[in-house]
């Protein structure tokens, strides 16, 4: 702050006048002895006391000759200090005379009583002594009276010094003070300090603190610091007032007042995105600020994701990440770039179980890997379930999942629906590859085989669980573009479809105990598609969901399907760093949207019902494959089946082949009743039971049966989920069934007659 210098006054220099409470005190004491001048002029006189006569009369004599030296001194002109003699003179004066005349006349009249009265009152409403400096401050050389009147040292000044000064003495909140010396740090900033100054003699009021000052210029209370001015007394006191350098201090050298304040206004507040939510502590590190949340007591922690970035004034939400624990507690982490903008390629380290089966797919958000359990030492073999647009790296984090299932001894068996095309890598390095729809098929009624064989062996040996290479090693069967056979726009006969859901959906019964897992991938994937979704939606919980870069519905499906809905899943967007305001500022300028580095590999990965943002292991691609994987492949030996598993998986392949084209090609003698033996591609029949389910003899859908239980009359919906086993083992659910009849009603085959009461209208079959 800077200080100023004050000249001494000179010798001759008018007295300061008294402080109010000494003026009072002093004219107080003047009244009362007033008032026993008055009551000795009355008295005294008609008294033998002539000590008190020669006091009275002396005291008048004395102050007439003061006068009279007074006035020589002054000259010809009649002085300021004259007449303040003069002024300080009169009640004394006054009651001498009236002593005086009253002395002198004989007896005591009323009248002398009466003048002594009123010099006295007057006397004491003018308290001449104590007014009499006022007056002496008023006269004299006034030009320099008037002159220190006006606050000491406070020129005029001009621009930004001259605006604060005038809002200074606008404010009635300053009295008289004025704000002077007023210094600007920066011609940019509004930062500046000055020095406030009080009238002469006076002090600065203690109702100028640092709140009253930061009324006057609307700034934070903390922003302003007040301090005495040294070698001065309280009559100038220095103040700063730097809102700018405030607002940077809490930034960036203690944001965590600023967070929290943040948080407490926007978030956590009644009408806040998280009302309740208490921020209960915080970490701040050079590339992100990671928060502590807290629910309410008595409630569950939610935490919408796009409403949470917009309160944290956030420009691009996919730098904030939330993470929680089902329940009340949770952390969110804001990013100053994209943690997953750059990832290394995989190891074989990297991909190698740890004792609880898991392996490191990638990498979350945060740094730490991302776990992907191929196996649950408690639970058995696992479901997988992925989904990825085109380019989403779907693909790649197919290929790392069979490069870590070859290096920990894991049998592989693989199906590409498109034709080999999707994992053209895998060929050759698993134990099965089936490359198109009705091979894929196969492969799959073949691991069915292999599963209904090891179901036969545990039942016969008393074993109700999987020991992992006891004696069977763990399988998994990969299933990509499942879309292309299951799908109702796949364009696939309606019996195919059936048989391959049909498979998918039995073997979620016993696959998980006997050590064979499943992997299911596409572009979509529609629960509803996959035969028994409560099955597999349950199965899928246990295991891993990969969402990868698909449309906002298929997200919303998955999410609500998958996840405990205490995070918001919202979509991966193409690219790296392109915001919805960095489309808008294109839009805006009648520019091109900017592009960044693909997001391939970026997924949330849903485990136990809690999704978290993750990026599988780069991997280059070189002649259009990826050497890296390949050489992770084959860095361990092949892992087959034992021979006898070998034996099962070949036979039902070979059945389950012939079985695929036949319902492929339309042939209804493959799906009729009673299944009729497969002829063999050689020809040559095999010792051993058949372990290839049948196709449905009929292959009734839903809506047949709802239609076959409305056959007989009218019924209600709980009716109609009875006779359709809704609610039994292997049965719809109930909202199937109320989907079904919805289904049936647009398309005018049922209809309502009443309310939950269904009846057909004439149509024999849905189709």
């Amino acid at each position: 702050m800077t200080t100023e210098t004050v000249t001494p006054a000179p010798a001759d220099a008018v007295r300061l006048p008294l402080s109010p409470a000494a003026a009072r005190h002093l004219a107080t004491v003047e009244r009362i002895a007033y008032g026993g001048a008055g009551l000795a002029a009355a008295i005294g006189p008609g008294t033998d006391v002539w000590q008190l006569h020669a006091a009275a009369l002396g005291t008048g004599a004395g102050i007439l000759c003061r006068l009279w030296t007074r006035a020589r001194d002054e000259g010809d002109g009649f002085g300021g200090r004259l007449l303040t003699s003069c002024y300080r003179a009169l009640p004394a004066l006054g009651l001498s005379a009236v002593y005086g005349v009253g002395l002198a006349a004989p007896g005591t009249s009323w009248w002398e009583v009466t003048a002594a009265v009123a010099v006295a009152l007057g006397s004491a409403v003018a308290v001449p002594l104590t007014r009499s400096r006022g007056l002496r401050r008023a006269v004299g050389n006034l030009p320099a009276v008037v002159a220190a009147r006006e606050p000491a040292e406070a020129p005029q000044q001009a621009g930004y010094a001259g605006d604060l000064a005038r809002h200074w003495a606008a404010s009635p909140v300053t009295g008289t003070t004025a704000l002077a010396h007023i210094v600007q740090y920066h011609p940019g900033r509004p930062d500046f300090e000055a020095v406030i100054l009080a009238q002469p003699g006076e002090a600065v009021p203690g109702s100028l603190d640092a709140r009253a000052v930061a009324a006057v210029f609307d700034v934070p209370e903390e922003a302003v610091r007040l301090a005495p001015v040294p070698g001065h007394g309280p009559g100038r006191v220095a103040v700063q007032v730097a809102p700018a350098q405030y607002l940077q201090h809490a930034q960036l050298q203690d944001p965590g007042d600023h967070l929290t304040a943040v948080w407490a206004a926007k978030v956590s507040a009644p009408k806040g995105v998280a009302p309740g939510v208490e921020l209960v502590d915080h970490r701040i590190e050079p590339d992100r600020i990671v928060l502590r949340v807290e629910a309410p007591e008595s409630s569950l922690l939610t935490l919408p994701r796009l409403p949470l970035a917009r309160a944290l004034g956030m420009e691009d939400p996919e730098l904030l990440m939330i993470e929680t624990d089902g329940m009340a507690q949770g952390v969110v982490t804001i990013y100053r770039q994209h943690p997953l903008l750059t990832v290394r390629e995989a190891t074989a380290e990297d991909l190698r179980m740890d004792r609880h089966g898991r392996i490191a797919i990638g990498m979350r958000h945060d740094g730490r890997p991302a776990r992907w359990p191929l196996y649950d030492p408690e639970l058995g073999a696992l479901t997988d379930l992925l989904v990825g647009a085109p380019g989403s790296g779907k693909s790649v984090t197919l290929l790392t999942l069979l490069a870590a299932e070859r290096i920990n001894g894991v049998v592989s068996v693989v199906t590409d629906a498109q034709d080999g095309m999707s994992l053209p890598e895998a060929e050759g390095r698993v134990f099965h590859f089936g490359a198109g729809q009705a091979e894929a098929a196969a492969t799959l009624a073949a691991y069915f085989a292999v599963g209904a064989y090891r179901q036969e062996i545990s039942a016969a040996n008393g074993w109700g669980s999987f020991t992992l290479g006891q004696p069977w090693r763990l399988a998994i069967l990969t299933m990509d573009e499942i879309n292309r056979m299951i799908a109702v726009d796949s364009g696939l006969p309606r019996e195919f479809r059936a048989w391959v859901a049909g498979m998918l959906g039995a073997g979620q019964i016993t696959w998980r105990k006997v050590g064979m897992g499943v992997r299911i991938a596409g572009q979509s994937i529609h629960l509803a598609d996959l035969g028994d979704s409560e099955k597999i939606r349950a199965n899928a919980k246990n295991g891993s969901v990969w969402l990868g870069r698909v449309n906002s519905s298929m997200t919303r499906s998955m999410a609500s399907d998958m996840a405990s809905g205490t995070v918001e899943i919202t979509p991966i967007p193409k690219y790296f760093g392109v915001t919805g305001s960095a489309e808008l500022d294109a839009a805006w300028t009648d520019e091109e949207a900017p592009t960044g580095p693909v997001t391939a590999g970026t997924a949330w990965l849903i485990q136990s019902g809690q999704p978290y943002l993750s990026r599988v292991w780069r991997a280059v691609k070189e002649a259009r494959t990826y050497p890296g994987l390949i050489a992770l492949m084959e860095s361990a030996p092949p892992v087959d089946f034992t021979p006898e598993e070998t034996d099962v998986f070949r036979r039902a392949y070979d059945e389950g082949l012939t079985l695929a084209v036949a319902l492929l090609e339309g042939d209804e003698d493959a799906g009729s009743t009673g299944r009729a033996a497969p002829v063999r591609p050689t020809g040559q029949e095999r010792p051993g039971p058949s372990r290839v389910p049948a196709p449905p003899a009929t292959a009734r859908t839903l809506p047949d049966l709802v239609l076959e239980a409305l056959a007989g009359g009218q019924l209600r919906t709980r009716e109609i989920r009875k006779a359709v086993g809704a609610g039994t083992d292997g049965g719809p659910s109930s909202g199937s069934v109320d989907n079904a009849l919805q289904t049936l009603q647009e398309r005018g085959l049922v209809a309502r007659v009443a309310h939950g009461v269904w009846t057909r209208t004439g149509q024999s079959t849905p189709s």
